[in-house]
């Protein structure tokens, strides 16, 4: 009835959290010590919260609810790749690593890339969440 990670686990291309917190800290050691980096960031983080509550209502929404906030959802995972990309082409000027964004994928190379940067999102939340007691 209610979803499990072991759902998640067994899906197509998940997330892993070691591929998760290994991509986080190379997003944290590319924006270390930089304050521009630290703004778009916390942009970055805004928008994966904001979508990770609607992924996460998701399964408890009925037909009508999702059909009805579809559309908002897509938008908020458009800002969110936007904010991904942002912070990614900033550090690329600023001679920084970028491999966290390569590893993480460009939608542009497979679509399905979408569902990790969206998985990403959720991730950064669930960490935000329990560091925030």
């Amino acid at each position: 009835m209610f979803d499990s990670f072991e759902k998640y686990s067994g899906m197509w291309n998940p997330l892993t959290l070691e591929e998760f917190l290994e991509i986080h800290e190379g997003m944290l050691k590319s924006a270390e010590g930089d304050e521009e980096a630290a703004e778009i960031f916390e942009e970055l983080l805004q928008a994966a919260f904001t979508y990770a509550d609607i992924r996460a209502k998701w399964s408890l929404m009925s037909r009508e609810e999702k059909m009805e906030i579809d559309e908002t959802r897509t938008m908020k995972h458009d800002a969110l790749i936007v904010k991904f990309n942002k912070l990614a082409r900033y550090q690329k000027m600023q001679g920084r690593d970028i491999s966290w964004r390569e590893r993480l994928g460009y939608t542009e190379d497979e679509p399905a890339n979408r569902r990790r940067i969206g998985d990403f999102a959720c991730w950064l939340a669930f960490t935000a969440g329990i560091c925030a007691r």
